[in-house]
């Protein structure tokens, strides 16, 4: 910034104390610095820093404003702990944020809004105080700075406010922009983050499904965010994928937690089908293993299947993963809500029922499907369903899996009318040959 640039900003905002020489050039000398950095800690020191020397003080801090919170927070301050947080209407920082006006404190004891607690857990006696609010360029406030104890007199006086006031002008500018700035740079990290997330969780999905001699099978997953807390495999257990398991899990809610979840769920499982366990005696172990590992009010709804290609039967473990949709050639779909357990990581106690094994005649299919579907919306807040499911089976007798999978996501991006999807959608389809 140029002298002329800040004789300007002086001229527009005129203060009936004058400034010495010596503080206009050290506030030049300070703007200076400030715009020489986006650094946020930077600012913050060279704010704190400035405030003390210019205003000959002991102590100064800087704190920023959470609006969203309505909340002041100390990053940057002497002598004070780094996480301090203050309501938005207490002490001196509140008020000074909420009035936009300078503070004047003489005698910092003699005023109910001093904190005294601050003070005896920091073992500094504080005598006057000079609270003043960080406007920006916009008039938004971006927070509020505190200067502590003039050295050299025995409180602030009104040419100590003119010069706090100009150089809050300039902290305040640079310290929005350092706050913009530092928010992209999170941004930008936390979406590569994201990006790397769902790379990994995308790069544990099969890259082809097994070909099963007299099947047709389909299966997909679409996150609702940038990862999700759906998933699916489809793993051949012999060499002529005559046994195939199949599964797909499904954590609360969806981002990179429950895709975490999920991601541990496959791994156990293709680990155990690697040994050679059956689906009745890998879901015992995963079950527990999950209650050590998720938190409290986290689970995962968990279908675990084993086809038979010759018997024509697939016997399962559904946890918590209802309804499933058989369909029958003869012209009718069955919906099975009955689990063999509820969800995984509730109860390492739990007893896995037995149940009865899907028998596919010629024609028959299964449909697996996540709540994204069934609970898809429109704009009239209705859901998807499953009876529009059982619909579009009928409505297709000839379809392949992959050719009903094709109709079913049409058909929910139809009726969702561009409606945001708001739950991650993962469907497993497999159809018997007529």
């Amino acid at each position: 910034m140029t002298h002329a640039a800040l004789a300007d900003i002086l001229v527009e905002h005129p203060m009936s104390q004058p400034i010495p020489n010596s503080a206009y050039e050290s506030i030049l000398s300070v703007a200076h610095r400030l715009s020489s950095t986006s650094d946020l800690a930077e600012v913050l020191a060279m704010i704190i820093d400035a405030l003390r020397d210019l205003l000959s003080a002991e102590r100064a801090s800087v704190f920023q404003y959470d609006e969203e919170a309505d909340e002041f927070f100390a990053t940057k301050a002497h002598g004070l702990p780094s996480d301090l947080r203050i309501k938005g209407d207490a002490g001196f920082i509140g008020a000074a944020g909420q009035s936009r006006q300078v503070i004047n404190t003489h005698d910092a004891y003699a005023d109910p809004r001093f904190n005294q607690a601050v003070d005896k857990s920091t073992g500094f006696r504080t005598r006057c105080i000079l609270t003043i609010p960080l406007m920006d360029h916009e008039q938004r406030l971006v927070g509020v700075a505190q200067v502590l104890n003039k050295r050299t007199g025995p409180s602030f006086d009104t040419n100590d406010e003119s010069i706090a006031v100009h150089l809050a002008r300039q902290a305040a500018v640079a310290l929005r922009r350092a706050q913009l700035l530092e928010a992209e740079r999170t941004k930008r990290k936390l979406q590569a983050d994201l990006e790397l997330a769902r790379s990994i969780q995308f790069a544990a999905l099969p890259d082809d499904l097994p070909e099963v001699a007299g099947y047709t099978i389909a299966a997909t997953t679409r996150p609702a965010d940038e990862t999700g807390g759906d998933t699916f495999d489809v793993i051949p257990l012999n060499k002529d994928a005559r046994r195939v398991l199949f599964m797909m899990a499904d954590a609360t809610g969806h981002g990179v937690g429950p895709a975490l979840s999920v991601t541990q769920v496959v791994s156990m499982i293709r680990m155990a089908a690697r040994m050679g366990a059956d689906h009745d005696q890998m879901s015992p172990l995963i079950n527990s293993q999950l209650c050590e590992d998720l938190p409290p009010g986290r689970f995962v709804t968990a279908f675990i299947g084993i086809l038979d290609a010759d018997r024509n039967e697939l016997r399962y473990m559904s946890a918590g993963q209802a309804p499933m949709l058989v369909y029958r050639a003869s012209g009718q779909v069955e919906k099975i809500n009955d689990c063999s357990a509820p969800p995984l990581g509730i109860d390492p106690e739990v007893e896995f029922e037995s149940t009865q094994p899907v028998r596919f005649e010629p024609g028959d299919g299964f449909v697996l499907l996540s709540d994204g579907y069934f609970e898809a919306m429109n704009h009239q807040r209705k859901q998807f369903g499953d009876e529009r499911v059982s619909h579009l089976l009928l409505e297709n007798p000839d379809a392949s899996a992959d050719g009903w999978l094709q109709r079913l996501q049409d058909a929910v991006r139809t009726f969702a009318e561009g409606a945001p999807q708001l739950d991650d959608q993962t469907a497993v389809v497999i159809r018997r040959q007529k």
